[in-house]
């Protein structure tokens, strides 16, 4: 059954819960993506079968939760994800997949005490900065400054609209400039046919992340989607090692 929590900024987030044993593990999903995908499905039945206590939600802008997507921001969708874990009691096992494994790296950062263990699929850290405006030329990049917006091709449907609001948050949620502590299991996953987050990315988080339990899979011609059998299989696997380090 979809519940809804409302943020202390006043959005209104959609999320789904199953009860089940602790450490609850959160699926945190990717830009424009939500919790109808196809990982986020493929977990919460996973921990139904095991018995574990599983959340999946939608950012504000996203899915079934209220507001437009051209008015958030990593910034908006971090906090809506902090809402989403203050109605969790106990420790929360993340897992974050493309944007989603950014937004992860945040609340670890900021929430430590929360956070007891991170599985990170395609993670798209700093992307606003180091893949968009690092990609944009000279008349995208004056467009952003004279519209406030762009529009980006997608192969997942219509345009990207990308706001000037959300380049300029985004610089400002940066996690790969500075330290980094991810003091608990960590899983990262990638694919090497990921056209929207590439191999180097992956490699630069691990080297640039400190923590006592971190290892990178790469998966030979997965892409960044990241869903066939074998992907969500590893997925699973991952989690369970995850879960059974803590």
């Amino acid at each position: 059954m979809t519940e809804e929590v409302t943020t202390p900024q006043g959005r209104r987030i959609a999320l789904q819960k199953s009860a089940g044993e602790g450490p609850t593990v959160v699926f945190c999903s990717g830009f424009k993506s939500d919790m109808a995908g196809t990982k986020a499905v493929h977990l919460d039945r996973w921990a139904g079968a095991r018995g574990q206590a599983f959340v999946r939600f939608d950012y504000s802008g996203h899915g079934i939760s209220g507001g437009a997507f051209t008015d958030g921001c990593i910034g908006d969708w971090f906090e809506d994800t902090c809402a989403v874990l203050d109605g969790i009691d106990g420790p929360v096992v993340l897992v974050g997949s493309s944007m989603g494994g950014w937004i992860s790296l945040l609340v670890a950062r900021a929430r430590p005490d929360k956070v007891a263990g991170l599985v990170t699929i395609a993670a798209a850290p700093d992307f606003t900065e180091d893949s968009m405006w690092a990609g944009f030329d000279v008349d995208q990049r004056a467009a952003l400054e004279r519209d406030g917006q762009v529009a980006l091709p997608s192969d997942y449907g219509d345009p990207y609209i990308i706001t000037r609001r959300l380049i300029e948050d985004g610089r400002e949620r940066l996690v790969l400039r500075a330290p980094l502590s991810l003091p608990f299991p960590v899983r990262f996953l990638q694919g090497t046919a990921d056209r929207d987050v590439e191999t180097p990315v992956a490699l630069r988080l691990l080297e640039h992340a400190q923590g006592p339990d971190m290892r990178l899979t790469l998966v030979d011609g997965a892409d960044h989607r990241f869903s066939g059998p074998e992907c969500l299989a590893l997925i699973e696997s991952s989690l369970e090692e995850v879960l059974g380090r803590i």
